[in-house]
């Protein structure tokens, strides 16, 4: 979709700068994009701890623990 918007001209050569983008337009969608997973991201995070099913921290370290045999061999 094209439109036409008026960004300051610093933001955008920060934008630029940050993204490493070759154009503005390539600029303007990579910080959209990272915007955008930020904020999924951090929705996702208030459901954090809220699953009554998933195993606890300490079950899952208890869980990768390396197995000690009970019969040694010498």
């Amino acid at each position: 979709m094209k439109t036409t918007i008026d960004i300051p001209e610093n933001e955008l050569t920060d934008a630029i700068r940050f993204t490493g983008a070759r154009t503005r337009q390539e600029a303007v969608l990579t910080a959209l994009a990272d915007f955008n997973r930020r904020r999924r991201m951090a929705e996702l995070a208030r459901y954090a701890g809220t699953c009554p099913d998933l195993m606890t921290v300490d079950e899952l370290r208890a869980q990768r623990r390396p197995q000690v045999s009970s019969t040694a061999s010498d």
